[in-house]
């Protein structure tokens, strides 16, 4: 049995073949060349950090499937400065159109000693930013986003630093290590 950490960089899809339409961007194969190996879950290409793959469906299916409920913790840099009541509203569950999402783990954080992005952020000198870390149990499309959208907090940032017990710690952007 394989499994990869992976940390993917801003701007890279979570899959092996090009896109068909648009201009080409980065895919895992630009930088993974282990055969056999699948993503287990997804991150958008404007997302950063960790992704697993391996080649055990078992194992994909226990990672990526919500039913399991494994942790996943992210590094979420956010527009303005979160009061406890919206820290709050994150750890009850928010209401997204899609329903109301399960209770996470939320806290402010110092900035985290992260790698540079390419692009940088926007920043607006008017608007303060910070840094949350925050746990979820559940994988809805753009679920984080759309948690910190809801408090009034608009995601800027977001890096995956842990999935489970596996972290990203010691792995640089666009490098991987077998586990």
């Amino acid at each position: 049995m394989a499994l990869i950490a992976f940390n993917k960089p801003f701007g890279v899809l979570c899959q092996f073949s090009p896109e068909r339409t648009g201009p080409p961007r980065p895919t895992l194969a630009d930088f993974i060349d282990f055969p056999g190996v699948y993503p287990a879950g997804r991150l958008d290409h404007d997302s950063e950090g960790l992704l697993l793959l391996t080649d055990d469906g078992h194992l994909q299916s226990r990672i990526a499937d919500p039913r399991h409920k494994l942790p996943k913790t992210y590094l979420v840099q956010v527009e303005g400065e979160p009061d406890e009541a919206a820290l709050q509203a994150l750890c009850k569950g928010v209401t997204l159109k899609d329903g109301p999402t399960l209770p996470a783990r939320a806290e402010r954080i110092d900035d985290p000693a992260l790698w540079p992005r390419d692009p940088p952020i926007r920043v607006r000198k008017s608007i303060p930013d910070s840094w949350l870390r925050l746990t979820i149990r559940e994988g809805r499309n753009r679920q984080v986003r759309r948690m910190t959208a809801a408090v009034g907090h608009p995601t800027l940032r977001l890096v995956r630093w842990q999935i489970g017990d596996w972290t990203l710690d010691g792995i640089a952007p666009g490098e991987w290590r077998a586990l």
